[in-house]
């Protein structure tokens, strides 16, 4: 199944789905050749995880089971590497958390989990979001998808690139002071920062606390 990556929105996606002319794997697995065609430039994925096809798998046997969609069904998303995933390393771009294994989920993660979501990756930031290019990563620098010669912005700029390289259809980040308004602007992209207070933090690897 042939898809459309750069003209794909979660609403579209959501609508092929409730249509049954969609289905979630097919789609992570046209992020993943995009993924592996790409990023070894980009640098925006630090991992891409094994088990999301089996996710999608998952989203795929909802589906057949005759459900309705949920708010992002199949929606693949990449996630910044200082919001943890169970059992997923989480190193806040820094080689001191390299080989740290998260034993619990963000809530952010356990709702869009709920809502139908698959955790494509983990991307790159500056280490412990100190910064505002994602040139300050201990594992490389996150290039500009479109000019390589350009920074993504940062502190979340790895999922910036990310999305607008087409290698996932939505992303996760944290902001502070712009990390995620700021890379969204660098590379073309809508970036929300939500009131403070109304998105928990918990298990989010924060830059500070508030």
């Amino acid at each position: 199944m042939a898809i459309d990556l750069r003209s794909l929105t979660i609403v579209s996606w959501r609508e092929q789905l409730a249509a049954r002319k969609g289905r979630a794997v097919d789609l992570v697995e046209a992020y993943q050749t995009e993924i592996a065609r790409r990023n070894g430039d980009l640098n925006a994925y630090l991992e891409v995880f094994a088990d999301a096809k089996q996710a999608a798998e998952a989203s795929d046997e909802f589906m057949a089971r005759g459900n309705s969609p949920r708010p992002l069904e199949g929606v693949p998303l990449a996630i910044k590497d200082n919001i943890l995933i169970e059992g997923k390393i989480a190193s806040a771009a820094s080689k001191m958390l390299a080989s740290y294994r998260a034993v619990d989920s963000a809530t952010v993660i356990d709702r869009l989990r709920r809502a139908g979501a698959i955790m494509l990756g983990r991307t790159n930031m500056d280490e412990f979001a100190m910064g505002s290019s994602t040139e300050n990563s201990a594992f490389g620098p996150t290039r500009h998808p479109i000019d390589s010669t350009r920074v993504p912005g940062g502190s979340s700029g790895g999922t910036a690139a990310a999305v607008a390289a087409d290698l996932a259809l939505a992303g996760l980040g944290s902001d502070t002071a712009g990390s995620v308004r700021q890379p969204a602007s660098f590379c073309g992209l809508v970036g929300l920062k939500p009131t403070y207070g109304a998105v928990s933090r918990s298990g989010l690897i924060a830059m500070a606390s508030s």
